[in-house]
Protein backbone atom coordinates (compact mmCIF):
# COMPACT_ATOMS: atom_id res chain seq x y z
CA UNK A 1 0.00 0.00 0.00
CA UNK A 2 1.35 2.95 -0.85
CA UNK A 3 2.68 5.62 1.35
CA UNK A 4 1.44 8.93 -0.20
CA UNK A 5 -2.33 9.88 -0.28
CA UNK A 6 -3.49 10.87 -3.58
CA UNK A 7 -6.07 13.35 -2.62
CA UNK A 8 -9.11 13.48 -4.90
CA UNK A 9 -9.38 17.61 -6.26
CA UNK A 10 -12.53 19.31 -5.70
CA UNK A 11 -13.05 19.74 -9.72
CA UNK A 12 -12.89 16.13 -9.91
CA UNK A 13 -15.53 15.37 -7.94
CA UNK A 14 -19.30 15.51 -9.25
CA UNK A 15 -21.61 18.18 -7.36
CA UNK A 16 -22.81 16.41 -4.11
CA UNK A 17 -21.13 12.86 -4.92
CA UNK A 18 -21.09 11.94 -1.15
CA UNK A 19 -19.98 8.93 -1.75
CA UNK A 20 -16.46 10.63 -3.16
CA UNK A 21 -16.62 13.06 0.22
CA UNK A 22 -17.16 10.28 2.08
CA UNK A 23 -13.29 8.53 0.22
CA UNK A 24 -11.51 11.61 1.55
CA UNK A 25 -12.37 11.94 5.00
CA UNK A 26 -11.21 7.95 5.06
CA UNK A 27 -8.08 8.66 2.95
CA UNK A 28 -7.55 11.76 5.23
CA UNK A 29 -8.32 9.56 8.46
CA UNK A 30 -6.11 6.79 7.20
CA UNK A 31 -3.47 8.96 6.05
CA UNK A 32 -3.16 11.20 9.72
CA UNK A 33 -0.18 10.15 12.00
CA UNK A 34 -2.42 10.28 14.86
CA UNK A 35 -6.06 10.06 14.67
CA UNK A 36 -7.63 13.52 13.95
CA UNK A 37 -10.36 15.50 15.74
CA UNK A 38 -13.47 16.86 13.63
CA UNK A 39 -11.85 19.95 13.36
CA UNK A 40 -8.43 18.94 12.03
CA UNK A 41 -10.60 16.78 9.34
CA UNK A 42 -12.50 19.94 7.88
CA UNK A 43 -9.30 21.43 7.14
CA UNK A 44 -7.79 18.66 5.19
CA UNK A 45 -10.89 17.99 3.34
CA UNK A 46 -11.73 21.38 2.71
CA UNK A 47 -15.67 20.96 3.65
CA UNK A 48 -17.83 22.13 6.01
CA UNK A 49 -18.12 21.29 9.32
CA UNK A 50 -21.20 19.88 9.34
CA UNK A 51 -21.04 18.35 6.48
CA UNK A 52 -18.13 16.01 7.67
CA UNK A 53 -19.89 15.68 10.72
CA UNK A 54 -22.97 14.12 9.14
CA UNK A 55 -20.18 11.42 7.13
CA UNK A 56 -18.87 10.68 10.05
CA UNK A 57 -21.69 9.73 11.24
CA UNK A 58 -22.54 7.45 8.49
CA UNK A 59 -19.50 6.11 8.47
CA UNK A 60 -19.40 5.47 12.13
CA UNK A 61 -22.44 3.63 11.88
CA UNK A 62 -21.55 1.28 9.22
CA UNK A 63 -18.39 0.84 11.23
CA UNK A 64 -15.67 2.26 8.50
CA UNK A 65 -14.81 4.87 11.35
CA UNK A 66 -14.76 4.97 14.82
CA UNK A 67 -13.73 7.04 17.69
CA UNK A 68 -10.78 6.93 20.20
CA UNK A 69 -12.35 5.38 23.56
CA UNK A 70 -12.74 8.37 26.18
CA UNK A 71 -12.08 10.66 22.95
CA UNK A 72 -13.13 12.85 20.06
CA UNK A 73 -10.85 11.75 17.76
CA UNK A 74 -11.68 9.34 14.82
CA UNK A 75 -9.54 6.28 13.71
CA UNK A 76 -10.36 3.31 11.29
CA UNK A 77 -12.94 1.39 12.02
CA UNK A 78 -13.07 -2.86 12.01
CA UNK A 79 -14.83 -2.78 9.05
CA UNK A 80 -12.66 -0.73 7.20
CA UNK A 81 -10.03 -2.49 8.65
CA UNK A 82 -10.52 -6.01 7.62
CA UNK A 83 -11.24 -4.37 4.17
CA UNK A 84 -8.14 -3.35 4.26
CA UNK A 85 -6.55 -6.64 5.22
CA UNK A 86 -8.60 -8.67 1.97
CA UNK A 87 -7.42 -5.92 -0.65
CA UNK A 88 -3.95 -6.46 0.22
CA UNK A 89 -4.38 -10.62 0.83
CA UNK A 90 -5.66 -10.49 -2.91
CA UNK A 91 -3.17 -8.16 -4.40
CA UNK A 92 -1.28 -9.09 -7.63
CA UNK A 93 1.84 -8.69 -5.48
CA UNK A 94 1.28 -11.57 -3.23
CA UNK A 95 3.39 -13.64 -5.90
CA UNK A 96 6.27 -11.22 -5.27
CA UNK A 97 5.82 -11.24 -1.34
CA UNK A 98 5.67 -15.33 -1.85
CA UNK A 99 8.64 -15.43 -3.81
CA UNK A 100 10.74 -14.02 -1.19
CA UNK A 101 9.58 -15.61 1.82
CA UNK A 102 10.48 -19.08 -0.16
CA UNK A 103 13.97 -17.73 -0.74
CA UNK A 104 13.96 -17.03 3.00
CA UNK A 105 12.72 -20.37 4.68
CA UNK A 106 14.94 -21.95 2.11
CA UNK A 107 17.94 -19.97 3.28
CA UNK A 108 16.68 -20.13 7.46
CA UNK A 109 15.30 -23.82 7.29
CA UNK A 110 12.18 -22.29 9.44
CA UNK A 111 8.64 -21.28 9.10
CA UNK A 112 8.47 -17.42 7.79
CA UNK A 113 5.28 -15.24 7.55
CA UNK A 114 4.45 -11.23 6.67
CA UNK A 115 2.10 -9.46 8.62
CA UNK A 116 0.53 -6.52 9.16
CA UNK A 117 -1.18 -4.40 11.82
CA UNK A 118 -4.77 -4.94 11.61
CA UNK A 119 -6.85 -2.79 14.17
CA UNK A 120 -5.79 -4.18 17.51
CA UNK A 121 -4.54 -7.31 15.94
CA UNK A 122 -2.06 -9.03 13.54
CA UNK A 123 -3.02 -10.13 10.52
CA UNK A 124 -0.99 -12.81 8.04
CA UNK A 125 -0.64 -12.20 4.76
CA UNK A 126 0.98 -14.69 3.85
CA UNK A 127 3.57 -17.82 5.28
CA UNK A 128 5.79 -20.68 4.38
CA UNK A 129 5.96 -23.73 6.21
CA UNK A 130 9.11 -25.43 6.61
CA UNK A 131 9.88 -29.01 5.91
CA UNK A 132 10.56 -29.72 9.45
CA UNK A 133 7.60 -32.59 11.17
CA UNK A 134 6.39 -29.84 13.44
CA UNK A 135 4.40 -27.25 12.19
CA UNK A 136 2.10 -23.78 13.37
CA UNK A 137 -1.11 -24.13 11.28
CA UNK A 138 -1.64 -19.97 10.59
CA UNK A 139 -2.63 -19.39 7.10
CA UNK A 140 -2.95 -15.70 5.47
CA UNK A 141 -5.69 -13.84 7.42
CA UNK A 142 -4.93 -15.81 10.59
CA UNK A 143 -4.43 -13.06 13.26
CA UNK A 144 -2.74 -12.75 16.47
CA UNK A 145 -2.58 -10.14 19.80
CA UNK A 146 -0.37 -7.36 19.07
CA UNK A 147 0.89 -7.37 22.89
CA UNK A 148 1.76 -11.13 23.05
CA UNK A 149 3.87 -10.95 19.42
CA UNK A 150 7.05 -10.67 17.62
CA UNK A 151 5.44 -8.65 15.02
CA UNK A 152 2.96 -7.03 17.02
CA UNK A 153 5.54 -6.15 19.60
CA UNK A 154 7.38 -5.05 16.99
CA UNK A 155 4.60 -2.21 15.19
CA UNK A 156 4.08 -1.29 18.81
CA UNK A 157 7.39 -0.27 19.51
CA UNK A 158 7.30 1.70 16.36
CA UNK A 159 4.22 3.44 17.10
CA UNK A 160 4.45 6.93 17.88
CA UNK A 161 5.03 7.03 22.08
CA UNK A 162 1.09 8.58 22.47
CA UNK A 163 -0.47 6.09 20.48
CA UNK A 164 1.28 2.74 22.26
CA UNK A 165 0.59 4.44 25.55
CA UNK A 166 -3.10 4.72 25.09
CA UNK A 167 -2.64 0.91 23.69
CA UNK A 168 -1.41 -0.03 26.50
CA UNK A 169 -3.46 2.30 28.95
CA UNK A 170 -6.64 1.21 27.13
CA UNK A 171 -6.14 -2.29 25.93
CA UNK A 172 -6.51 -5.49 27.80
CA UNK A 173 -3.39 -7.57 27.84
CA UNK A 174 -4.69 -11.04 27.96
CA UNK A 175 -1.96 -13.58 29.48
CA UNK A 176 -1.64 -16.36 26.66
CA UNK A 177 1.07 -17.97 28.63
CA UNK A 178 3.08 -17.81 31.78
CA UNK A 179 5.34 -15.71 29.13
CA UNK A 180 3.19 -12.96 27.94
CA UNK A 181 3.74 -9.48 29.30
CA UNK A 182 0.72 -8.02 30.74
CA UNK A 183 2.09 -6.02 32.95
CA UNK A 184 2.41 -2.48 31.38
CA UNK A 185 5.42 -1.27 32.70
CA UNK A 186 7.40 -4.01 31.34
CA UNK A 187 5.62 -4.28 28.62
CA UNK A 188 6.37 -0.16 27.41
CA UNK A 189 10.12 -1.55 28.44
CA UNK A 190 10.39 -4.62 26.09
CA UNK A 191 8.63 -2.04 23.49
CA UNK A 192 11.55 0.60 24.05
CA UNK A 193 14.25 -2.27 23.49
CA UNK A 194 12.25 -2.75 20.60
CA UNK A 195 12.80 0.57 18.74
CA UNK A 196 16.07 0.30 20.27
CA UNK A 197 17.86 -2.98 18.69
CA UNK A 198 15.58 -2.83 15.64
CA UNK A 199 13.89 -6.32 16.24
CA UNK A 200 11.19 -7.98 18.31
CA UNK A 201 11.24 -11.70 19.55
CA UNK A 202 8.60 -13.70 21.00
CA UNK A 203 10.13 -15.91 23.83
CA UNK A 204 6.74 -18.52 23.89
CA UNK A 205 4.82 -15.46 24.95
CA UNK A 206 1.80 -16.38 22.76
CA UNK A 207 2.12 -20.22 22.43
CA UNK A 208 4.03 -22.46 24.56
CA UNK A 209 7.06 -24.26 22.60
CA UNK A 210 6.68 -21.41 20.07
CA UNK A 211 8.94 -18.41 19.58
CA UNK A 212 9.61 -15.91 17.11
CA UNK A 213 11.50 -13.21 15.75
CA UNK A 214 10.44 -10.41 13.79
CA UNK A 215 12.32 -7.55 11.63
CA UNK A 216 10.69 -4.39 9.82
CA UNK A 217 9.75 -3.78 6.40
CA UNK A 218 9.84 -0.01 6.01
CA UNK A 219 8.40 2.28 3.78
CA UNK A 220 10.06 5.10 1.32
CA UNK A 221 9.45 6.72 4.70
CA UNK A 222 10.89 5.07 7.26
CA UNK A 223 7.80 3.60 8.37
CA UNK A 224 7.12 0.37 9.16
CA UNK A 225 4.37 -0.99 7.30
CA UNK A 226 4.96 -4.89 7.33
CA UNK A 227 6.88 -7.27 9.58
CA UNK A 228 8.94 -10.26 8.64
CA UNK A 229 9.23 -12.87 11.22
CA UNK A 230 10.15 -16.44 11.49
CA UNK A 231 8.97 -18.84 14.14
CA UNK A 232 10.74 -21.99 15.63
CA UNK A 233 10.14 -24.38 17.78
CA UNK A 234 11.78 -24.15 21.14
CA UNK A 235 12.76 -27.55 21.44
CA UNK A 236 14.42 -26.98 17.80
CA UNK A 237 16.31 -23.48 18.67
CA UNK A 238 16.34 -21.38 21.15
CA UNK A 239 15.99 -17.60 20.43
CA UNK A 240 19.92 -17.16 21.12
CA UNK A 241 20.82 -19.35 18.16
CA UNK A 242 17.73 -18.07 16.00
CA UNK A 243 19.17 -14.84 16.53
CA UNK A 244 22.25 -15.43 13.37
CA UNK A 245 19.42 -15.35 11.29
CA UNK A 246 18.82 -11.48 11.36
CA UNK A 247 21.16 -10.16 8.53
CA UNK A 248 19.15 -12.98 6.21
CA UNK A 249 15.91 -11.53 7.78
CA UNK A 250 17.02 -7.87 7.30
CA UNK A 251 18.32 -8.35 3.98
CA UNK A 252 14.52 -10.03 2.78
CA UNK A 253 12.49 -7.54 4.71
CA UNK A 254 15.13 -4.61 2.45
CA UNK A 255 13.95 -6.61 -0.60
CA UNK A 256 10.28 -6.94 0.15
CA UNK A 257 9.93 -3.38 0.87
CA UNK A 258 11.67 -2.87 -2.55
CA UNK A 259 9.39 -4.80 -5.06
CA UNK A 260 5.93 -4.48 -3.35
CA UNK A 261 3.98 -0.96 -3.57
CA UNK A 262 2.56 -0.57 0.12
Amino acid sequence: MSSQVLPIEDDAVPSGSAVLRAFRIIEAIASSPNPPQLAELCKQVDLPKPTVFRILSTLEFAGLVGREPGSKRYQGGERLNRLAGQVLLSSPARAARHAILEELVETVGETCNLTIPNGNAVMYLDRIETGWPLKLALGAGSVEPLHASASGKLFLGYMNRRARDRFIRQSPLVRHTHRTLVEPGRLSDELDRVRQQGYATDNEEYLSGISCIAVPVMDVDSRVVAALAVHLPSSRMGLADALEFLPEMKAAAEEMAQTVDW
